[in-house]
């Protein structure tokens, strides 16, 4: 590899694995140095960018549906886009003020998640504490599908596994998209702001550091109203914008601009849109990654809780139509509503969140959870399911909040 050059390779094939290994120079990946001489591999599913700055040789082996050298990437802009942001920090730790707190958008399949990953990795390099936040609820790369988390990033994420998840803090949304339940999606996002804000004012190394944000792909009409709110919830004062010159215009033309910045960032060329199919495997692989670990390290626990030990409930219920509601009267928004569900074989295969609400008296919506569990078995004579949990038995006493994930766990 010359200089300025990027290695891209993609693995799709079931149960292929591709080794990598720096033989000479130095190189990254997302912003993770390679270790020279030392084995990475990669299963089915990824999609992998080396780059060099100075020059290096990779050593490849096993099959990949597509490996080519690029000469043509858009890290120098990032890097500067990075300069940019640690200039901020630079003036935050010397005026002692928050630093800068970024929002990352575009729409999906753009290579957000990947920026905001190489932007902390490159925070975090230079002795940062970033709080990473991830608004994507369609693959959870902080903890599960349907979920909306943050967490403080305090060393470069593993090449293989990600950032090190060490007592994240997750709220449970239940869908794979915001355009599901919009009004839910508002309200975790600001229950979420404001846990961010706290840690930031009781943490002096991460305050200078400041936020890094990923959000979802959904960027017309009410999914541009989300974005507003995110970056108002979140006081955001510099907007990343990739691959989207119109949601750039836009973002620029409404941000205040004595508060915000707003930037146009280029995605990469190895970036590619995902299939529904594609997508689907990779929700799979991030539930079975929750479960097992990423490299199936971790053993997690089967075992039968009777039924009436559960008490499981779901959130939002259709609104009722305006004609069955009495003249002048207007129906009640549901979508924030919680409504308790029967265990029966309905809940084969769905993933549940274990809130820390005791009781559906308390503020459920904005508790944040334990973990999740996935109901394995059912069986109604015996009243009893068989969960996957990552903790030994018994479950906690307290309330399980349904989802739409669905797994099921083949091992």
């Amino acid at each position: 590899m010359d200089v300025d050059s990027e290695l891209r390779f993609e693995v799709e094939g079931k149960g292929v694995k591709v080794t990598v290994e720096l033989a000479d120079g130095v190189a990254e990946m997302f912003g993770t140095e390679l270790v020279k001489g030392k084995s990475y591999v990669f299963g089915a599913g990824a999609k992998v960018a080396i780059f060099t700055w100075h020059g290096a040789s990779v050593k490849v082996s096993g099959k990949t549906d597509v490996i080519y050298v690029a000469d043509e990437t858009p890290m120098v802009q990032y890097l500067n886009a990075h300069g940019a942001l640690e200039e901020r920090r630079r003036q935050a730790d010397k005026k002692k003020r928050q630093g800068p707190v970024t929002l990352v958008c575009g729409p999906a399949s753009v290579g957000k998640s990947t920026l905001c990953r190489l932007l902390a990795n490159y925070a975090v390099r230079l002795d940062r504490r970033p709080i990473y936040v991830d608004l994507d609820v369609t693959y959870g790369s902080i903890s599960m599908p349907g979920s909306l988390g943050a967490m403080l990033i305090e060393r470069p994420a593993s090449v293989e596994e990600g950032f090190h998840q060490q007592a994240p803090l997750v709220y449970h949304y239940g869908h794979m998209t915001p355009q599901q339940n919009p009004t839910l999606y508002n309200l975790l996002v600001t229950k979420l702001a404001q846990c961010v804000q706290d840690r930031l004012s009781a943490n002096k190394k991460s305050r200078s550091s400041g936020v890094i944000i990923n959000t979802h792909g959904w960027i017309k009409g009410e999914g541009y109203t989300l974005l507003q709110h995110i970056a108002a919830a979140f006081k955001v004062d510099v907007v990343i914008v990739l691959d989207q010159e119109r949601l750039y215009n836009e973002l620029k033309r409404d941000m205040p601009k004595d508060i915000c910045s707003v930037l146009y960032l280029p995605k990469s060329g190895g970036v590619v849109e995902r299939s529904v199919s594609l997508k689907g495997e990779a929700r799979d692989a991030r539930v079975r990654e929750y479960f097992y670990g990423a490299s199936g390290q971790l053993f997690p626990q089967a075992f039968d809780v009777k039924f009436s030990d559960l008490k499981v409930y779901k959130i939002g219920a259709p609104n009722l139509p305006s004609s069955c509601m009495p003249l002048g009267m207007k129906a009640e928004d549901n979508h924030t509503k919680l409504v308790p569900v029967a265990v029966n074989v309905n809940l084969l295969n769905h993933v549940l969140a274990v809130s820390f609400a005791m009781s559906p008296d308390e503020d459920v919506l904005r508790k944040n959870v334990a973990g999740f569990i996935c109901i394995t078995a059912v069986d109604p004579d015996r009243q009893v399911v068989t969960v996957l949990s990552p903790q030994q038995q018994p479950l906690p006493p307290t309330l399980l909040i349904l989802s739409d994930v669905q797994f099921m766990d083949s091992h």
